[in-house]
This record gives C-alpha cells, sequence and structure tokens, in this order.
C-alpha cells in the first residue's frame, strides 16, 4: 500500500476477519443471557450479534482505509495536530492558568450541580494522581505500576490519625504525605538495581502488598468493611454541619445562610483544587532544579549518567519519594471527601488508569495529564447511561488514542534546558 492510494481487496479481508473474530465473541458474550427475574433460562439476542459484528467490519474497514491514506501504516501520526501542539508548546502557562481559573469559577456558574461539582473533584484527584506518578514515570522514566499503594498510605494515614490521635485535617494532611513518601523511599531501596519488566513487577507485587495487609490487619484497618465516620476538614473552625456539636459554630450560621450539602463540597472542591495547584508549580519547579535534570538525564541513560558522577541511588529514591507524597497527599482528601475507606478503593486498576493518564497524557507533560485525566475519568462516568457497553466504551477510546496518538496526546516536550548556538547561556523551557 502506498501513500494516498487504498489496497481495497486486502482492507475487506482484512476486515472480514475482525467481523469472523467479532461474531466468535459476540455469540457467547452478548447473543445470550439468563431470562429476567433470575431464572436459569437463555435469551437469545440474534440481533445484538449482528450488531457487533457489522460495527467491528465497519470501524476495521474505516481505520484500515484512513491508515492507507496517511500511508504510514499504521503510525498514526495527523500532521495537523502535531503543528498545533508545537503552536502551543510555547503558551503553556496561559493555557495552564486558563485551567485552573475555569476550574476555579466553575462551581460558582449557574450551570454548575452537585454531580458536575463530584464529577470535576473527581478529575482534579486524578489530575494530582497524575501528576505525581509523572515525576517517577515520566521525568525519572521508572515504570510503576504500584502506585495507588502510597494512595492508600496516605488515605489510611490521616484516618488513623484523625480517628486515634484526634488531630484535624490540615495537621494529618502533610504527616500522610510524608507518611507515603517514606514509603516511597523503602520501595525504593529493593529496586534500585531493577529495570524495565522487573521494576515494573517489583512495584505491581507491592501494591498487592499494601492491599492485602491492609485486608489482614483488621485491628487496626478496619479489614474489607473499612472504616467509616472519617471526620471532614473545618474552615478556620468552621464546621459544614447542619447541628454542629457544643461551642462549635457551623459554617452557614456564620455567615447568616442557610444549611445547603453543596457548601462542603465545593469546599472540598477548592481543597483539591488547590492541592493540585501546589503539585503542578513544585513539578514544573524541580523539573529545572538540578535533580530534575538528573531524573531526565538518568531516563535517557543511566550508563552515561553514571559516568558524569550522577548518583542514581539518590536519584531514584528522590524520584519515588516525591512522587508517593503527592499520592499521599491525594489519599488524605480521598478519605475525608469520601467519609469511608477500604481496601477495594485501592486495587490494581486503580495503578492502571493512573498509568494510563500519564502514558496517554504523553510521557511528562503537564498538559497531556490533565487532557488524558478528563478522557479516561470522565468518559466512563458520562458513559453511565449505555450500562454493560460503558467499559467497552471507554475501552475502544482507549485503542483509537493508541492508533491516532501512540506517543501520547502531547508527547512533544521542549528540553528543560536548551543550550544557546553561541554560548548565550541556558534558556530554560517546559513541555506542555
Amino acid at each position: 500500500m502506498t501513500r494516498g492510494t487504498a489496497d481495497w481487496g486486502a482492507m475487506i479481508r482484512e476486515s472480514g476477519i475482525a467481523a469472523l473474530v467479532a461474531l466468535v465473541l459476540a455469540l457467547p458474550l452478548a447473543g445470550v443471557r439468563l431470562s429476567d427475574g433470575g431464572g436459569t433460562g437463555l435469551e437469545l439476542r440474534p440481533w445484538w450479534v449482528v450488531i457487533a459484528v457489522a460495527a467491528v467490519f465497519a470501524g476495521r474497514f474505516v481505520l484500515g482505509l484512513w491508515l492507507g491514506m496517511r500511508g504510514r501504516g499504521g503510525s498514526g501520526a495527523v500532521p495537523w495536530f502535531d503543528r498545533a501542539v508545537t503552536r502551543m508548546t510555547p503558551h503553556k502557562t496561559l493555557l495552564l492558568a486558563v485551567f485552573f481559573v475555569a476550574v476555579a469559577i466553575l462551581p460558582l456558574t449557574p450551570l454548575a450541580d452537585r454531580r458536575t461539582v463530584d464529577l470535576t473533584t473527581l478529575v482534579m484527584i486524578y489530575v494530582m494522581l497524575g501528576w505525581g506518578l509523572n515525576i517517577v514515570v515520566g521525568l525519572a522514566g521508572l515504570l510503576d505500576l504500584g502506585y495507588v499503594a502510597f494512595y492508600a498510605v496516605g488515605a489510611y494515614s490521616y484516618t488513623l490519625l484523625a480517628i486515634h490521635f484526634d488531630l484535624g485535617f490540615w495537621t494529618c494532611l502533610p504527616l500522610a504525605g510524608a507518611f507515603a513518601a517514606l514509603f516511597g523511599v523503602l520501595l525504593g531501596f529493593p529496586v534500585l538495581r531493577l529495570r524495565g519488566d522487573y521494576l515494573a513487577i517489583v512495584t505491581l507485587g507491592f501494591g498487592e502488598m499494601i492491599r492485602i495487609i491492609l485486608i489482614n490487619w483488621s485491628s487496626l484497618t478496619g479489614g474489607s468493611e473499612g472504616i467509616t465516620r472519617i471526620p471532614a476538614p473545618s474552615l478556620f473552625g468552621l464546621q459544614f454541619t447542619a447541628n454542629p456539636g457544643a461551642g462549635e459554630t457551623a459554617f452557614h450560621q456564620f455567615f447568616g445562610l442557610g444549611f445547603a450539602g453543596i457548601h462542603k463540597l465545593m469546599f472540598l472542591y477548592y481543597i483539591i483544587l488547590v492541592l493540585a495547584l501546589i503539585t503542578h508549580l513544585f513539578s514544573e519547579r524541580i523539573r529545572r532544579l538540578p535533580v530534575g535534570r538528573a531524573w531526565e538525564a538518568l531516563r535517557e541513560d543511566e550508563i552515561a549518567s553514571r559516568a558524569l558522577g550522577l548518583n542514581p541511588v539518590m536519584i531514584k529514591l528522590s524520584a519515588f519519594g516525591l512522587g508517593a507524597m503527592f499520592a499521599g497527599l491525594a489519599g488524605s482528601f480521598f478519605a475525608t471527601r469520601q467519609g469511608f475507606i477500604n481496601p477495594s478503593s485501592f486495587t490494581f486498576i486503580e495503578s492502571a488508569i493512573i498509568l494510563s493518564i500519564v502514558v496517554l497524557g504523553g510521557m511528562g507533560s503537564q498538559v497531556g495529564v490533565i487532557c488524558a485525566a478528563i478522557v479516561l475519568i470522565l468518559l466512563p462516568e458520562l458513559a453511565r447511561d449505555f450500562a454493560e457497553f460503558r467499559m467497552l466504551l471507554f475501552g475502544g477510546a482507549m485503542v483509537l488514542i493508541m492508533i491516532w496518538r501512540p506517543r501520547g496526546l502531547l508527547a512533544h516536550r521542549a528540553p528543560s534546558v536548551r543550550l544557546g548556538d553561541r554560548g548565550s547561556g541556558a534558556a530554560q523551557g517546559g513541555g506542555p
């Protein structure tokens, strides 16, 4: 197949093979189901099979036609999108500023309701987690499949400190981040000599170990039943409750407002917004410092980094520790927002989603993490009306993104340090 031409016979043949595979899979998965009412009878659904086969045939044919016209054999490159990303890169600071301002005023608009605030809060949690993992994966190049473990450590640290030691949210928040950072350093020591798949397997095992410990240590963590009645943060001592305790003042009473549950949601919303902003500013700043440059040098070539006198041990431990710290901060917010936690909230699928956000957004890209989080978190939530097809749409969207942008939505990044053509010094930049 040459550029600008399409092999119709090959496309029809490949589409037919894909449709045949879809037929084999759709017959047991979509063609039958148990009768309503919990009976043991089977209900046949032949039209569902026909629709599935036709959709796969048409989709594979359109994909083959597009790739044939592009003449790239699956590269998925789109020139106009690449040019747009290149032009956007110098203005990434403005784009991020616009994003944070838009998110800040969203709850104040007439269009914002409870569901909108909840969904945006959820997206901001994953944006913060994505930026934290971006330090480990995107900048340092260390594949971490157990990142959710630090998320869990932060959540349980905050919960146990708040319940057993009667500490407030603002006191527990930095402590939860410190505990998560400590666990990140503890994970870093055994994996200093590992790379690639071996590193991924060990970090995956670490994440599962933490989850199993949380389940089995029921005397401390509540086991599978979890912990309830987690204290919520207050605004300078003002409680977001309808009936405050003795000697306490409620938020609505202090400002002379009627009690509304949305007040607490908006307060939590702005807390995660500030935490995400701090994470972004910290990541952007540290990337330009020597430790950030050392992360990127280690990612590109560890042997050359050693030859230049860099200490891979401290570099890796700093990446694991700082990345874990932000996961701990996000975990503490998650615990106080939910008011209830149990180990089922910290499974491997959470690590996979966070890693997908980093990879699909573009390794090391701050703006890319935002775009990927919006796609991967909002899409399944907005597609709940499609019931059993929700995850099918989610998986299809991920496949299309990887075909269209195999290196991530915003894979283009300017180097952290750019040497002048004539020794004019280093002009610092950053990727989107």
